[in-house]
């Protein structure tokens, strides 16, 4: 007896299906970082915080930032590790100490420099700061998919850096052809 390996959803778009119970991910839209056997990771890139990236600046004790970072909102990356700091990116030449290029044109960094790059204006030119992220374990999204808790779609580079949060999870379904609005609570199986 042969098993089909689902197919990876890194680089993809997570799109909450309408009826999706759990409040860290209803109407969420979250762009999947790794999927491989042992599990998932995505960071939920529609939520935006009460924080703006100056607070977690200075909360770093990093006092001097321009002052556009006021207006920059930090995002709800997901329910775990919510006090650990994520910043995705478009790739640029500059390495950060702690990056993992997602894609050719996307990176997710880890580590502070990034912070003091960005503090400095010398970060990458499009950038969202989020903390924590959503987990699977192994298998567990593979049965959320096969449950139809979530759509996906490729990700676009233009949702997650241009495209306001509160149209993303829209937009990340019309990439598909859907519109959420039109969308049943029910699901069915043919």
């Amino acid at each position: 007896m042969s098993t089909i390996k689902p197919a990876s959803l890194k680089h993809h778009f997570l799109i909450a299906m309408p009826d999706m119970a759990d409040p860290n991910f209803a109407h969420s839209i979250t762009y999947i970082c790794e999927h491989n056997d042992e599990g998932a990771m995505g960071i939920v890139v529609n939520r935006p915080m009460e924080l703006t990236v100056a607070d977690i600046l200075k909360h770093l004790q990093i006092r001097e930032f321009d002052e556009r970072l006021q207006e920059q909102q930090v995002l709800y990356g997901g329910p775990v590790q919510t006090e650990r700091g994520f910043v995705l990116h478009r790739t640029q030449p500059h390495k950060w100490d702690t990056t993992l290029c997602v894609d050719d044109d996307i990176c997710l960094t880890t580590s502070r420099d990034i912070l003091l790059a960005i503090a400095n204006n010398e970060g990458p030119p499009e950038s969202l700061v989020a903390l924590g992220y959503a987990g699977w374990s192994a298998g567990q999204l593979d049965n959320e998919m096969a449950q139809n808790a979530w759509l996906s779609v490729k990700a676009d580079s233009d949702i997650l850096f241009a495209t306001p949060f509160e149209q993303r999870w829209q937009a990340a379904a019309a990439l598909l052809g859907v519109d959420m609005n039109l969308m049943s609570g029910q699901v069915g199986h043919a």
